[in-house]
């Protein structure tokens, strides 16, 4: 990965780990309290999944209070499945992470959260961030470790234009799966169509 005009992601953005497991002892799946994101909550697509979340309860928010999330904040996988991450949403502000994540702060001013999602999920970049991962029976990584984690930072114009072109590749991608998943629900009626030709001749 090259290192030219690289700033260390510390001085771009405040990293957190997660709450300790004791200060989520009470985490249940019900449907009242504060929800916690979760490695499993993180999807392929950098977004939270939140059909199965958990949440602590009311009496227990307050002591969390230093971990909660507001919009443009980015979860990162410090133990397990090392590399998956997720954006945090306007709909996701003022919910908790759970202790096997990371939460990164970005300076807006300085660098687009947006940006740095597409940044720190550049395979380059991955390989990077797990070679510098502590070995283990489950690999993990420190703040530490990302504050120091090289990041290539453009001008903010640059990175609106990044931001703008990879959402409209997005954008195609999921039109192509779209119709690749229609395609796919055809084939079945498309082949009994045939067969039932074929039968008539």
């Amino acid at each position: 990965m090259s290192r030219d005009h690289e700033i260390p992601l510390g001085t771009l953005c405040e990293v957190k780990a997660g709450p300790s497991g004791s200060l989520l002892d009470n985490l249940h799946e019900g449907p009242d309290g504060v929800p916690v994101i979760s490695p499993p909550d993180l999807t392929d697509d950098h977004k939270v999944d939140t059909r199965r979340l958990r949440r602590v309860p009311w009496d227990g928010a307050k002591r969390l209070s230093r971990f909660s999330l507001r919009e443009g904040d980015i979860l990162v996988v410090r133990q397990g499945t090392l590399g998956r991450l997720a954006l945090v949403g306007a709909e996701h502000a003022t919910w908790f992470y759970g202790s096997s994540c990371l939460r990164i702060r970005p300076q807006r001013d300085r660098v687009l959260p947006e940006y740095l999602v597409s940044y720190l999920s550049y395979p380059p970049v991955q390989r990077y961030m797990l070679g510098q991962s502590i070995p283990g029976t489950v690999p993990s990584l420190n703040s530490a470790m990302l504050n120091e984690l090289p990041v290539t930072v453009p001008p903010l114009d640059r990175q609106h234009a990044v931001v703008e072109a990879l959402a409209d590749v997005d954008a195609r991608i999921r039109i192509q799966r779209q119709m690749a998943d229609r395609l796919e629900a055809l084939r079945p009626a498309i082949f009994g169509e045939l067969i039932q030709g074929v039968r008539r001749t």
